[in-house]
């Protein structure tokens, strides 16, 4: 048996392997637990993975220029993907790649210390972390209770001469006005940022969302869209916002060889750059104050797979918002307890969870104590406002307006799956025990 004959033969005993032993298990009400977010993977995904395995090149390879190839079509791109370990990690590489001296070489401004980005109180550490981290200063807006997502006016009104840039996340699925604020900051000359880690699949007026921005940004974590374990991706705008966020990526290095490869320039010992003696190496060359956060070719062969899968799953979660929504609007008790969250006026959401504002009267801490206890899993809308949170105690930000809908929502939302998992039975089960909750959840 020769190698080809030999890896084809465990690949194929690969989705033996999940057939026995990762078959979906049956759901008992009351006894198993429903995720709020889950992965949801098949044998083709493990032998996918098994595959890449088996070639032990244990950095980006094959399938990450695979993946980096096929990703930037789902936002009308073209070349301009770039895979990083996490999601996270992608926000850092996006709005870190705005402050890099690289930007000058394509006749754009990089944004510097004492500059200020525009985001959103209501949200995720990680989208506002790297502002923070290169010196700059976020400005915080509040958010519409309908949508989760700020407003296009109130991001208007709190930029000032020293702001830079907008960056916001697609809260849980349900897009912001991107095409609003993507003519507004081109106006102003100002970035922006799309965070879509929650949002795979989602449009503004029939466009998707990540198509607007300068970058965007998404997450690969079992809980997302698609997971590929840890994993993320930012997608620039053009080729050389891409080769700006490669060196942020990449050790902040001013040479673009792929690994394992040199002289892809024919200038590696040709070039003075910065105050370094003329001919200096260029692969270590460094024009960023970049990272390493490249992925495994292991990680991207799972990515490959889950892509195939991306218009199933994103319908899967439309169709389960929509029977949870239904459900609630279809129960007296519901509609007076809960509202649910709304999608933005001219989009169509990739819901990432079914989030909820609980009715004054209601307790939402014993809420959400109660449904845990009923094997129904729970999440609060991330970090609630952001400023009440202990990590952010002496940072230097400001906030614009009142914040009076990011503490409501810190004090009485939370969200529930909608994930590609979840079957009838479970989506019946998760609206009965939301009624049943109801009577025990007064303040």
């Amino acid at each position: 048996m020769n190698p080809a004959q030999l890896r084809e033969q465990i690949v194929g005993q690969s989705r033996e392997f999940f057939a026995l032993q990762h078959s979906p298990k049956a759901f008992v009400p009351g006894q198993s637990y429903i995720p709020v977010t889950t992965k949801v993977m098949d044998a083709d995904d493990m032998a996918s993975l098994i595959d890449a395995s088996l070639d032990l090149w244990l950095t980006a390879g094959r399938y990450s220029k695979e993946f980096e190839a096929e990703i930037p079509k789902f936002f009308g791109r073209t070349n301009s993907g770039l895979l990083v370990n996490s999601g996270s990690s992608a926000n850092l590489v996006a709005v870190s790649s705005l402050g890099s001296r690289l930007m000058r070489q394509f006749k754009m401004r990089p944004i510097e210390k004492g500059d200020e980005i525009i985001t959103a109180a209501a949200g995720f550490p990680t989208t506002v972390n790297p502002i923070l981290q290169n010196g700059w200063k976020p400005v915080f807006v509040d958010v519409d209770l309908k949508t989760l997502n700020a407003l296009p006016e109130a991001i208007m009104a709190a930029k000032t001469s020293r702001t830079r840039a907008v960056v916001l996340a697609h809260t849980l699925g349900n897009p912001y006005q991107a095409k609003v604020l993507a003519d507004w900051c081109a106006r102003e000359d100002l970035y922006l940022v799309e965070d879509c880690c929650d949002a795979l699949g989602a449009t503004v007026e029939g466009q998707p969302v990540g198509s607007f921005g300068h970058y965007a940004t998404l997450s690969f974590y079992p809980a997302h869209h698609i997971t590929m374990g840890e994993g993320g991706a930012v997608i620039a705008r053009d080729g050389k916002l891409r080769r700006v966020a490669e060196s942020m990526r990449d050790w902040g290095r001013d040479c673009w060889c792929e690994p394992g490869q040199d002289n892809t320039c024919g200038k590696r010992f040709s070039q003075t750059l910065g105050q370094l003696p003329c001919g200096y190496d260029h692969k270590y060359t460094y024009s960023s104050i970049g990272y390493n956060l490249k992925v495994t070719d292991m990680q991207a062969a799972v990515g490959v797979s889950q892509l195939k899968k991306v218009a199933r799953f994103v319908e899967a979660r439309r169709a389960n918002w929509k029977a949870l929504h239904a459900g609630i609007q279809s129960s007296p008790k519901l509609r007076e307890a809960f509202t649910p969250v709304e999608p933005t006026p001219g989009t169509e959401p990739s819901w990432f969870g079914f989030p909820i504002h609980c009715s004054e009267s209601i307790d939402r801490e014993k809420v959400v104590r109660q449904l845990e206890e009923r094997k129904v899993g729970t999440r609060l809308v991330f970090a609630g406002n952001l400023t009440k949170q202990p990590a952010y105690e002496g940072a230097d930000y400001r906030v614009h307006g009142s914040l009076q809908n990011s503490d409501f929502i810190m004090k009485q939302t939370f969200w529930i799956g909608v994930h590609p998992a979840l079957t009838a039975a479970h989506l019946q089960y998760m609206l009965e025990q939301l009624e049943a909750v109801i009577p025990l959840s007064k303040k």
